[in-house]
């Protein structure tokens, strides 16, 4: 009796499923994972943003003079968000076929609320947040190169205290 109870015509079949199944069902994997990871962010940005509701941000240099200031001071907050690898896919496809790429406007939308809620949470006595900027900037790019694909979004701006 041979010792090998494969049966030769199947060991092509198991071959094809590692190399093409088994990256697809990663991909898959990473897309649900991914979607969980951003649906769980969202939700925690809006009660952030529920939260700091109160304190108004605006790209004004000049504040009213009706009201006189006790206290001004710059802050200043960055956030790196990264894509996952399904989102990453799905731009690359996009990328041949043209068209609006969603997953980088999620990507971005995410970089900017949470840059934003960074520096509001740094200055929860201020009255307002005037002269916002929002800085954006690239980490590495997603195809051609090796590297992770982020966004950086530094939002900074001059924290103002009233006087009472």
């Amino acid at each position: 009796m041979n010792a090998d109870t494969t049966d030769p015509q199947s060991v092509p079949w198991i071959i094809f499923v590692l190399i093409y199944g088994l990256p697809v069902v990663l991909l898959i994997a990473c897309g649900f994972i991914g979607r969980w990871v951003e649906r769980r962010h969202y939700a925690e940005i809006r009660t952030r943003e529920a939260a700091t509701r109160n304190l108004p941000a605006v790209s004004m240099k000049t504040l009213p003079p009706d009201q006189a200031v006790a206290e001004a001071w710059l802050v200043c907050a960055s956030v790196v968000i990264s894509l996952d690898y399904f989102k990453r896919f799905l731009a690359n496809l996009r990328n041949i076929f043209g068209g609006r790429v969603r997953s980088y406007e999620t990507l971005l939308d995410r970089a900017r609320r949470e840059a934003l809620l960074r520096l509001k949470e740094q200055c929860p006595t201020a009255s307002i947040i005037a002269n916002l900027r929002l800085e954006t900037a690239c980490i590495a790019k997603s195809s051609g190169k090796k590297g992770v694909a982020a966004i950086e979004v530094m939002a900074y701006g001059t924290a103002v205290r009233y006087a009472s």
